[in-house]
């Protein structure tokens, strides 16, 4: 019969069918559909078996009814493959969106009504699901960086200096300055002082930086202004909470079959980055584990509240936290070691995504390596008591991205460097470095290839009149866009200074490097001569010395599809983490006693500042696990009930488990000497592995942020009234 149906709607396809009378019938069977569906459950367990469809009297769905899904559905992908739907589309873009929905919902629910497959074997995988986990979670917390928000304005001679405190482009903040106050561009000069975090809520510009360069201008006097605490509560961009559901397909094996994922975001009463922010909670799930099909649904709300951002682990630290508690649910459900489920699943190096992104080298299997062996995984989990539990998480993160936030085709990085006849150099970067260290990395790139230490080495950044344009400190892209540019900046003066010096020898360029403030040659290491005179030479023969240097992304990392660009990286990192904690059964206090973080990130050019930002990270999402939550009380018409540090709580050194970070290094070509990131993917697994850890500790899951000690007894007291019922359950079957 599918058959047949299949060969007759062929016969209908050939002719074009109207994109509104597809839309309407469409709409008609999936309603219809609707209406009609059931799951089919075991007798005892209650776990799905499979879709099924509810009885209509003492008749199932009527068979013809299955025939027209699949006419209405062949028809829509023969108009989809002529390009009807956008060129009949009668009320725009919204039409045609609605119409490859309901495709997409038909062709799934074709499974349901036949058990041969439909056309698309991904469809299929989507709808056989062996095993199915429905979760709701939901995580909100603030970027609370300690430094409250200010920006200094000072006017003279009709133009404008301006400091500010970001995390994203000064360029972009002088263009809306320019904007906003009428002005010639070249008239306004933006500076980033040293200031400190930002963690994503300074991404774009506030209220007081306008304000103040208004005042400025106004009045020809220097104007600073300061938010109170509150007053950055308010008004900076924290993370996005979400309320996510999640159907996730397992082999008997646990293999994982397909996603199935349905996000609502809580924006915030603005939409700041929240476009991005809604396809990144789908587009960066793909990730370390392979599935053959995938499917999400996300959608942003706007509420009355203060606006959410693109906080440290751009949207996607709330879905992470989701499946991998489905994975763990799974390894339970399957009998399965969670480390060994997470192994059979890892997708490898160089591969591709379900979402057609291309992952380069991928350190993910020693990742669990590492914290398995470091954490004693096997040997002290099965022994540990009741109270005390290990839990493991995996994650995966981009290496900046690979098209800028304002499009564009020019390159996404640029630097000038400069060398003096004193031997030392200076770099000029327009990369913000908000403490994470990025400074560092480039010096260390252009003095590891001039062979400078890092004392020898300026780095002049964050300056709109001194600095060429770079688009900001976002998505962890600085060590490898930025650094890519340093390099061949570096490069370039390398080979002058190296030919110079060869040119007094009389040796080819080849036989002289510099290292250790010298140029030396390699077959003759008794010769050589101070940087100092080598820069000399060189100057001599080329004139003052400088080069420049660019990158611009590859653009053939993703998939050709509505949004398929945002996600794709040149690059990705990969974390695991495993948790430790104690549990207190009577007080429901949740004591994270270690964190081992295990993260690949490339290569390691600076091993302090990666172990840094690993334990920093791990840091951060202990604190977003256990006692963050930024809560906006409706009840009084949205006002913060605790808009100070003294009632949000962040962690002290007091509250802060032991944190072992763990270096795996496995070098991707794309990155400078093979880095990839560290400052934003060792965040992803921290707050799962405590949640997988709290559920091996005492049994109960706790699917909703922060792990307060009264959702922990709330659990629990939950978990005793289930046993309590299932009790007689058993005593009557054994009888």
């Amino acid at each position: 019969m599918r058959e047949q149906a299949h060969a007759l709607s062929l016969e209908h396809a050939k002719v074009g069918v109207p994109l509104h009378v597809l839309t309407g019938e469409a709409i008609d069977v999936a309603r219809f559909f609707e209406r009609y569906y059931e799951p089919q459950l075991a007798p005892k367990t209650k776990e799905v078996l499979r879709p099924g469809l509810r009885s209509v009297g003492t008749d199932k769905l009527p068979v013809q009814t299955g025939e027209r899904i699949v006419l209405l559905v062949d028809q829509f992908q023969a108009a989809k493959s002529e390009h009807q739907l956008a060129a009949e589309a009668p009320a725009g873009v919204e039409d045609v969106e609605r119409s490859r929905f309901v495709l997409s919902e038909l062709t799934a629910a074709l499974e349901f009504l036949f058990d041969d497959g439909v056309d698309d074997e991904r469809d299929v995988q989507l709808a056989r699901v062996q095993q199915v986990n429905d979760d709701t979670s939901t995580i909100d917390a603030l970027a609370a960086a300690l430094d409250d928000y200010a920006g200094l304005a000072e006017s003279y001679a009709s133009e404008l200096d301006g400091l500010g405190d970001f995390d994203l482009a000064l360029v972009d903040e002088a263009r809306e300055l320019a904007r906003v106050l009428e002005r010639p561009a070249h008239r306004i000069r933006v500076i980033q002082p040293p200031l400190g975090g930002a963690f994503g809520g300074k991404s774009e510009p506030f209220d007081l930086e306008f304000c103040a360069a208004k005042l400025a201008l106004l009045t020809g006097r220097p104007v600073k202004i300061l938010y109170t605490r509150e007053e950055v509560f308010y008004s900076h961009r924290g993370r996005h909470p979400m309320r996510m559901k999640y159907r996730t397909g397992f082999t008997r094996d646990g293999r994982i079959t397909a996603v199935d994922a349905k996000t609502v975001l809580d924006g915030g009463a603005y939409s700041s980055f929240g476009l991005v922010t809604t396809y990144y909670s789908g587009q960066l799930l793909c990730s370390p584990y392979a599935f053959g099909a995938y499917r999400f649904h996300s959608r942003r709300a706007y509420t009355n509240k203060p606006a959410c951002g693109p906080k440290r682990g751009h949207g996607s630290v709330q879905p992470r936290f989701a499946l991998e508690v489905q994975l763990d649910k799974a390894a339970v459900a399957l009998g399965l070691d969670p480390i060994e489920l997470r192994r059979r699943n890892d997708m490898g190096a160089g591969s591709t995504t379900v979402n057609e992104f291309r992952i380069g080298s991928n350190g993910f299997l020693e990742c669990l390596a590492r914290v398995e062996q470091q954490s004693g995984w096997k040997e002290r989990r099965p022994a540990l008591p009741y109270g005390q539990g290990l839990g493991v998480a995996g994650s995966t993160y981009i290496s900046g991205t690979n098209y800028p936030i304002y499009p564009n085709e020019m390159p996404q990085a640029a630097v000038q460097v400069c060398l003096d006849r004193s031997g030392r150099a200076r770099v000029f970067s327009g990369a913000n470095d908000i403490g994470q260290g990025s400074n560092t990395m480039l010096a260390v790139i252009v003095g590891e290839e001039l062979g400078l230490p890092l004392e020898d080495v300026r780095v002049l950044s964050a300056d709109t009149d001194l600095c060429p344009v770079d688009l900001g400190a976002y998505s962890s892209r600085i060590t490898l866009m930025v650094g890519n540019a340093c390099l061949q900046a570096a490069l370039e003066l390398h080979k002058k200074v190296c030919g110079a010096v060869a040119k007094r020898w009389d040796v080819p360029a080849r036989r002289v490097t510099l290292v250790q403030r010298r140029a030396l040659d390699l077959e003759d290491p008794e010769r050589h001569v101070p940087l100092a005179q080598a820069f000399g030479w060189a100057e001599e023969d080329h004139g003052l010395l400088g080069a420049v240097g660019s990158y611009n992304t590859p653009k053939d990392r993703h998939g050709d599809y509505r949004g398929g660009t945002i996600g794709a990286s040149p690059a990705y990192s990969f974390t695991a983490h495993v948790a430790e904690v104690r549990v207190d059964e009577e007080t429901g206090v949740v004591d994270v006693q270690t964190i081992w973080v295990a993260h690949d990130c490339g290569r390691a050019l600076s091993r302090r500042i990666v172990e840094g930002q690993m334990e920093g990270s791990a840091y951060m999402g202990f604190g977003e696990a256990i006692m963050e939550q930024h809560g906006v009380d409706p009840g009084h018409r949205g006002v913060h009930p605790g808009p100070s540090l003294l009632d949000y709580r962040i962690p002290t050194f007091l509250d802060t488990p032991k944190l072992r970070a763990l270096i795996v290094e496995a070098p991707d070509e794309q990155g400078p000497y093979g880095a990839k990131e560290a400052g934003e993917g060792p965040l992803h697994p921290s707050i799962p592995a405590i949640a997988n850890a709290i559920y091996d500790a005492i049994g109960v899951r706790l699917d909703e942020l922060p792990f307060t000690p009264e959702r922990v007894l709330a659990a629990l007291e939950a978990k005793r009234r289930r046993d309590e019922a299932e009790r007689p359950l058993v005593a009557q079957a054994e009888e």
